[in-house]
C-alpha cells in the first residue's frame, strides 16, 4: 500500500481555502465556464450526485453549441445548426446561461452576473447575436432530452427496521439514481457487479482489518501522507474531478471544440457513473466499516473482532458502501482523459480539494490518481479494499463508453 503512495509524484501546496475567491487565468471560454460552473453548483449546496448531473448537461449543451459552429466532430446529442460565422464564446456564454438557470435558480443572480460579464468581452454585432442563439437553441435541446431523466422522481427510501425500533434517522441519497435515464449506458444496471465477499470468507477477514487499523479516527498506523490524502479525498462534490480536467484543457495548443468535447465526455462519464454505483449500492445494501466493526461479533468470522467504540476518520457519506463511488469517478475520468491525450503524453494533472483547505495534489501518471483515490477511501475509514477495486473495474467500462461515443478522429 506505501509503495502506491511513493511512486505517485504529487505536490502538495496549501492554497485559498475557497475557489470562488482564488485568482485564475483565462484560458478558453469553455474552460472559464467550466470554472464558474462548478462555483455556483458548490454555492447551490446540491449533493454530489445531483452537482455531477448539473455538470453532464450543461457541459453537453456547451459542447453542441461549440460544434455546432467549429463543425470539428460529429454531434453527440441534440444536433444545433449554427453559422461558421458565429462567436463561439458567446455561444458558450449562453449555452451555459440557459441550462445554469433552469438547473440552479437559486443562483440566477449569480448567473446573470458571469453571463453578462462574458457578453461584454464580446463586441456587438451579428457573430455575438449568432452565438447568443446557437448557444440558447443547444440548451434548449439538451434540457428537453433530459428533463424526463429520473433525476425528478421523488426519494422514497424505506429504512430497514421492526415495527417500534429505532434506527438511524438519516435519509440516505440518491436512492433514486438507479431509475435515472443513462446516457451511455443501456441501463442503469449494465455494471451492476457480483455481490461483496461473503463475511465468512478471508476476503472480508482481510479488508476488515485493514480498515479498522488504518481507517480509524485515531489510527497509529495511518501516516502523515496517508492522512493528508484522506483529507483531499473526503470532499465528494464535482470540483475535484473538474479541476483535474481544467489541468488537462490548459494544457499547451488545446484547441476549444477539443475541450468542450473532453468536459462533455468526462461530464456524461461521471454522470452515469453515479446512476450505475447507486444502482450497485441500493441493490446490495451492504455495511460500511462503522457498523460492521462495531458488530464484528455477529459476521460468523473469528478472524473479524468487534470493536464497540470504532469511529471512521471521516463522516461516513450517507448511503450504502459497496462499491466505491469515488473509484468509479475516478476510473471512468482517467480513461477518458488517457483516451483524449496519444500514450505517454498525458500532461501533468492536478486539482484543488475543499476539505483539505484548498490544497492541491497533482499526478503525473493516471494509475496513480486512480489508486490514490482508492487508498483515501481506505484512509478515511469508508470503504473496504475489494469494494474499492470493484468500483474502479466499474468505472474502467463507463469510461470506454463516454470514448466509443465521444473520442472520434477530427477532420
Amino acid at each position: 500500500m506505501r509503495s502506491a503512495i511513493a511512486s505517485t509524484r504529487v505536490a502538495f501546496v496549501v492554497g485559498a481555502a475557497s475557489l470562488l475567491v482564488a485568482p485564475r487565468a483565462r484560458a478558453d471560454a469553455v474552460t472559464d465556464w467550466n470554472q464558474k460552473l462548478c462555483d455556483i453548483v458548490v454555492a447551490a449546496s446540491m449533493t454530489p450526485a445531483a452537482g455531477t448531473r448539473v455538470v453532464a448537461i450543461v457541459q453537453t449543451a456547451v459542447y453542441e453549441a461549440v460544434n455546432a459552429i467549429t463543425t470539428r466532430y460529429p454531434s453527440a446529442g441534440p444536433k444545433v445548426e449554427a453559422s461558421p460565422k458565429a462567436s463561439v464564446d458567446a455561444a458558450v456564454a449562453a449555452a451555459a446561461h440557459d441550462t445554469l438557470s433552469k438547473l440552479t435558480p437559486s443562483q440566477q443572480a449569480a448567473i446573470d452576473s458571469a453571463y453578462q460579464a462574458a457578453l461584454a468581452t464580446i463586441p456587438d454585432g451579428p457573430s455575438r447575436s449568432d452565438g447568443i442563439a446557437v448557444g440558447e437553441k443547444a440548451a434548449a435541446a439538451v434540457l428537453a432530452a433530459r428533463a424526463e431523466d429520473g433525476a425528478q422522481k421523488a426519494e422514497s427510501y424505506r429504512p430497514q427496521t421492526a415495527a417500534g425500533v429505532y434506527v438511524s434517522t438519516n435519509i440516505p441519497i440518491a436512492s433514486q439514481w438507479p431509475d435515472r435515464k443513462p446516457w451511455l449506458m443501456t441501463s442503469a444496471d449494465q455494471f451492476r457487479p457480483g455481490p461483496p465477499p461473503k463475511l465468512t470468507s478471508e476476503l472480508w477477514a482481510r479488508d476488515y482489518n485493514e480498515i479498522k487499523s488504518i481507517g480509524s479516527k485515531n489510527s497509529t498506523q495511518r501516516t502523515a501522507e496517508q492522512t493528508a490524502i484522506a483529507k483531499f479525498w473526503e470532499t465528494t462534490q464535482p470540483p475535484i474531478y473538474q479541476g483535474l480536467l481544467r489541468s488537462a484543457a490548459s494544457a499547451p495548443q488545446r484547441e476549444i471544440t477539443r475541450n468542450a468535447r473532453l468536459f462533455a465526455a468526462a461530464g456524461q462519464a461521471l454522470d452515469d457513473s453515479y446512476i450505475a454505483i447507486f444502482d450497485a449500492k441500493y441493490h446490495y445494501n451492504f455495511w460500511r466499516p462503522i457498523t460492521a466493526i462495531r458488530n464484528g461479533d455477529i459476521d460468523g468470522n473469528d478472524a473479524t473482532e468487534r470493536d464497540a467504540s470504532w469511529l471512521p476518520f471521516i463522516d461516513t457519506p450517507p448511503h450504502p458502501e459497496y462499491p466505491c463511488a469515488h473509484c468509479i469517478l475516478a476510473a471512468a475520468v482517467s480513461v477518458v482523459l488517457q483516451a483524449e491525450f496519444s500514450p505517454g503524453a498525458v500532461p501533468p494533472l492536478s486539482t484543488t480539494s475543499a476539505t483539505a483547505g484548498g490544497a492541491s495534489r497533482s499526478w503525473n501518471n493516471l494509475d496513480d490518481f486512480v489508486q490514490e483515490v482508492s487508498n483515501a477511501r481506505i484512509y478515511d475509514g469508508v470503504h473496504f479494499r475489494n469494494s474499492t477495486e470493484v468500483g474502479t473495474a466499474m468505472g474502467k467500462k463507463v469510461g470506454a463508453l463516454a470514448v466509443a461515443k465521444f473520442l472520434k478522429p477530427s477532420r
